[in-house]
């Protein structure tokens, strides 16, 4: 399974930019694209899923013109997006078999065999018959996994999954997804940095519908080794003056007082300390060089 954005813009009625000449190769991995709210991320998705066409740009899977043959890309295709509606009075299990005759799965036996085995993948069997208007956030996250494996799809996209689940229900989730991603293609696109350095064997930040980095996470932080650096400052004043000083890519509250983290080649002195680098300050650190945090 290859995936190429080879170009994409996109800009909406109203004059946003949503996307700037995008182009990135997805191969058959878990593939996370990492970015702020607001960074294109979700136009991106839509276009690959057909939902929207760009301005300009081509988009090819495994051969599939995927913005002339929108039909035969939604044959493999297996979409949750941010936001899904559902009849909230049906069961998961009517619901899923009625997706599933919208899929063109027609055969009674093997529509029924495909939604139980569904149901029990996303650990929903034990509700498959309750309304879906009685799930949690998690459940009905399930559900939109459970619902986008449908007919077995080559290309399955996620949008932002895990915003708004508690620890535990996250943590079910992203379980879920990295068991998927063994077998098919997997675009997690996301703002939550641990999600992309838990599941992703290769990912792109994306900022004003910009990619700012593609690669693998593990040679990224390669890239910052010996070059982070962190001092914890009690006041607002020292913080602005560290600012003023020093190349700072974040910043964190603990107890009241400021982490700050620093990007230098040599140490920046000042009672600063060597760190291990995480995907965080990668993300940072690009996002500081674009001048988009």
């Amino acid at each position: 399974m290859a995936l190429t954005i080879s170009n994409l813009s996109k800009t909406y009625p109203n004059g946003v930019r949503a996307l700037k000449n995008v182009s990135l190769t997805i191969g058959n991995n878990m593939f996370g694209l990492l970015g702020p709210n607001g960074a294109g991320k979700s136009s991106l998705m839509r276009t690959v899923a057909t939902l929207q066409d760009p301005d300009s740009g081509a988009i090819s899977l495994d051969g599939i013109d995927v913005l002339k043959q929108k039909t035969e890309v939604r044959k493999v295709l297996g979409y949750l997006p941010q936001e899904f509606g559902v009849y909230p009075k049906l069961s998961a299990i009517d619901m899923l078999n009625h997706l599933a005759v919208l899929k063109g799965v027609t055969s009674a036996g093997e529509r029924k065999e495909m939604v139980e085995a569904l149901l029990q993948q996303t650990n929903l069997w034990d509700v498959r018959k309750k309304a879906l208007s009685t799930y949690s956030g998690g459940m009905k996250q399930r559900f939109g996994i459970a619902q986008a494996l449908l007919a077995n799809p080559r290309l399955i996209i996620v949008d932002e999954p895990t915003a708004g689940l508690d620890p535990a229900e996250r943590n079910r989730f992203l379980n879920l997804l990295a068991s998927i991603g063994r077998d098919v293609t997997v675009i997690l696109s996301t703002h939550i940095v641990d999600d992309v350095h838990e599941l992703c064997s290769r990912m792109a930040i994306i900022a004003n519908g910009e990619v700012l980095l593609e690669g693998v996470p593990s040679e990224s932080l390669k890239a910052l080794e010996g070059q982070m650096w962190s001092r914890v400052v009690a006041t607002d004043d020292e913080l602005r003056a560290l600012e003023a000083q020093h190349h700072v890519i974040s910043t964190h509250l603990a107890g009241g007082l400021h982490e700050v983290r620093v990007f230098s080649s040599t140490s920046p002195g000042d009672g600063f300390q060597p760190v291990a680098a995480g995907l965080e300050d990668v993300y940072f650190l690009h996002l500081s060089r674009h001048g988009k945090n």
